[in-house]
């Protein structure tokens, strides 16, 4: 029988202990990513009201920029020989994004929500960034700068959608 551990080694040149916590740091903005990534894609499924049909295509337009990052995550997570999220119950022991299963959530606290939750990834990326530059870890702490910038984004547009008047 194979060793499965050394199965999934990844050649990388970066410190095993160092990638661990860059791995750790990413395996939680993933799970982040896609509890965040349902809600929207919830909320984008339940909106109502008079500007339905800008907030649907809103809220689908981000839930597919969300999902879109998911896999550069967990494959960076690979790629320094580190082992990422299997399952939806991973994801829910890792997140720290609050899943929303109310049966009706008013289309202003939906924007506010989400716009809320986009910055709490941008903190999570933060934290990926500051270990991946502990690490020497030159890729991902280059490649996260355009995952907060996106994460950034959608909260500046989900906080322009929700101002009044």
């Amino acid at each position: 029988m194979a060793d499965t551990k050394a199965a999934l080694q990844t050649p990388t040149d970066l410190n095993r202990n160092d990638t661990k916590s860059v791995a750790d740091a990413l395996n939680s903005a993933l799970a982040d990513s896609f509890a965040l990534y349902f809600k929207t894609k919830n909320f984008h499924w339940h909106v109502s009201g008079p500007h339905f049909r800008d907030y649907h295509l809103l809220l689908d337009d981000q839930a597919a920029q969300i999902y879109g990052v998911t896999d550069a995550i967990a494959e960076r997570v690979r790629k320094t020989g580190n082992v990422t999220i299997r399952s939806i119950g991973d994801i829910a022991r890792r997140q720290t994004i609050k899943d929303n299963d109310a049966e009706f959530v008013a289309p202003g606290d939906m924007l506010a929500e989400l716009r809320d939750d986009n910055l709490k990834l941008v903190e999570s990326f933060r934290v990926v960034k500051q270990a991946a530059e502990d690490a020497g870890d030159n890729a991902t702490s280059g490649i996260v700068d355009e995952w907060t910038d996106q994460a950034e984004e959608r909260a500046w547009f989900l906080f322009e959608a929700s101002r009044k008047g």
